[in-house]
């Protein structure tokens, strides 16, 4: 029995690819077929290769797939063609602190990064001649550069083209989708790339070389990113790679695998059979074997997809049952559509990993809300779930109040009160949906501090369990009409009992105000001593301070914080 249920999970793959590839493909990113080196994370089913922290810094980071995969033949010296296709973004919070860009990349190799924090991590300047099997190709954004060219070994292409010829804008932070072909016979690389999920005709790049030079029997694929000093953020969203045109793989030394989000898998080729031995009758009884063992794999399939789509609606409805009683509407579908437009893009007042975030209006009693639209991933569904059981049950004036939930068709919606003045983030830094210069005095920006404190306090004090929020940062934090701080998105929140460590609860979302520096943070030990009472807490200023310095250097927000109440406290001796 085991060995026909082995042969029908393997049917389907082995059906959608020739004989000798080897392909995988991953519309969501997952930690269990990649390894992710420097500073490079996984969120919601995307990998950042570069640290989120909003200031200067110099910071690389790789992802790899695990395995290494066939290049040659080694009975034959025959190399392989290959194709990949992903899609990527690149942002940047100071954009006139540029980056490097990032690479895709072939290598020998899967050790760690050679240049952490500059040439894209993959390179040393100082002796590139120890790197010269690794291919890459490059979309360079470093000293305002936008273009792709094709590296051997070294940060300098040996050819290159310019990406806004093409109407394309590698720091936008738009997603771009990127196709890569090497066929071997023709020795031509090109490349593609645009803002759609359709091909282009045209390539951004055609380059006329013979890659086969540098491939080794086994070589890794994967990506590469650094800042050099930059704030650039670069992450990689999807990806699917094949190779192609080689001889066959023994069926032998080599193993299947399925996985949820994606599959890798290599075929052998078939056997050559002598004609004089086949008859009719053999090729009859295979077909008919092949057509029987596809419809029992299919229904297998489909039978797990609807028992898996079951087990999660019983899970958020039976979720949903338990937090009826707290006062909370459940909403249809119906309704969130209509006071969002359909979810036009107009009515979008947020996003992030999590998915977007729309205003809704009432249309019968006008009332304006918020609906957080999470994406259709296995970890949305987790983060979902948390939010919707650790918030309902809190009350507390400094929180953005849940509402109401959906999940008809499909959707994760959320309904949260609409906060007017959006994210403190985007007041900070002048980014307003409305264009509005929205500036806080020394009053409200204190204000917001202590409110932020006196949640806090609530969520770690005066619950019945601790909600440890684990993802405080500015994006997070709310600003209501009279620009009083909420704290909002509960998705990556915790459940603690009072007598329980915080320590392995640690901070699962984006850096934020951390110090980018590491050996300039606290210990676990001093913040378990300042959260426990036993060491004095970070200062913040009641007043603004009666001299103020710019400078160009990057700063940090403790030693902000430091400068000014030191300021404040010499102006009072005076």
């Amino acid at each position: 029995m085991a060995p026909i249920l082995h042969l029908l999970l393997l049917l389907p793959m082995a059906a959608a690819s020739s004989p000798g590839t080897f392909s995988f493909d991953f519309g969501s990113l997952s930690i269990r077929n990649l390894t992710l080196l420097g500073d490079s994370y996984l969120r919601s089913g995307s990998v950042g290769l570069t640290r989120d922290s909003g200031v200067p810094s110099s910071s690389s980071g790789s992802l790899l797939f695990n395995l290494p995969i066939p290049f040659i033949d080694p009975s034959s010296n025959v190399s392989a063609s290959f194709f990949t296709r992903f899609s990527f973004s690149i942002t940047n919070p100071s954009p006139g602190s540029s980056g490097d860009g990032l690479a895709f990349f072939v290598s020998p190799h899967n050790r760690t990064l050679c240049n952490p924090g500059a040439f894209l991590g993959l390179f040393n300047a100082s002796s590139p001649s120890t790197n010269l099997s690794i291919i890459a190709v490059v979309f360079d954004t470093r000293s305002g550069a936008n273009h792709v060219g094709l590296n051997i070994g070294n940060p300098v292409s040996i050819k290159s083209s310019e990406l806004s010829v093409f109407g394309i804008d590698l720091k936008s932070g738009n997603a771009v989708t990127v196709w890569i072909e090497y066929l071997s016979d023709e020795k031509r690389l090109k490349v593609w790339a645009g803002y759609s999920s359709s091909k282009p005709e045209k390539p951004v790049l055609s380059a006329s070389f013979d890659l086969s030079r540098y491939f080794r029997e086994l070589m890794y694929v994967g990506f590469s990113a650094s800042t050099e000093g930059g704030t650039e953020v670069h992450t990689i969203e999807s990806w699917s790679f094949r190779t192609f045109g080689f001889p066959a793989i023994d069926a032998h030394k080599q193993t299947f695998h399925n996985v949820s989000n994606g599959s890798w898998s290599v075929f052998p080729a078939r056997p050559v059979v002598d004609a004089g031995k086949s008859s009719h009758k053999t090729l009859a009884l295979g077909l008919g074997m092949i057509g029987l063992v596809s419809f029992g794999a299919a229904l297998i399939v489909f039978a797990f997809m609807l028992l898996r789509k079951r087990m999660v609606s019983r899970e958020i409805c039976g979720c949903s049952k338990r937090v009826t009683l707290k006062g909370l509407r459940q909403f249809r579908y119906q309704e969130l559509s209509s006071a969002t437009k359909g979810f036009h893009v107009s009515r979008i007042v947020g996003s992030g990993a999590f998915g977007t975030v729309y205003r809704g209006v009432d249309p019968q009693t006008s009332m304006t809300f918020a609906v957080k639209r999470s994406k259709k991933t296995h970890q949305s569904k987790n983060e979902f779930l948390a939010e919707l059981s650790i918030i309902a049950a809190l009350r507390h004036k400094n929180l953005v109040q849940l509402q109401g939930w959906c999940t008809e068709k499909g959707e994760l919606l959320l309904v949260y009160e609409f906060m007017p003045n959006g994210s403190l983030d985007k007041v900070l830094y002048n980014r307003t949906d409305s264009g509005l210069s929205l500036a806080l005095d020394w009053t409200q920006r204190c204000s917001v501090a202590i409110g932020i404190a006196s949640v806090l306090t609530y969520l770690h004090e005066e619950c019945d369990q601790q909600v440890i929020h684990r993802d405080i940062k500015t994006s997070n934090i709310m600003l209501d009409a009279h620009f009083n701080a909420r704290l909002g998105d509960f998705g990556l929140a915790k459940l603690l009992e009072h007598d329980e460590s915080p320590v392995s609860t640690l901070t699962a979302g984006t850096m934020g105000c951390v110090n980018p520096i590491c050996t300039e943070r606290p210990s676990m030990r001093r913040v378990l001593q300042i959260l426990n009472y036993e060491a004095e807490p970070m200062v913040v200023p009641r007043l603004k301070p009666s001299l103020t310095l710019t400078s160009n250097a990057p700063l940090v927000l403790q030693e902000i914080v430091l400068d000014c109440y030191e300021s404040q406290v010499s102006s009072q001796v005076r």
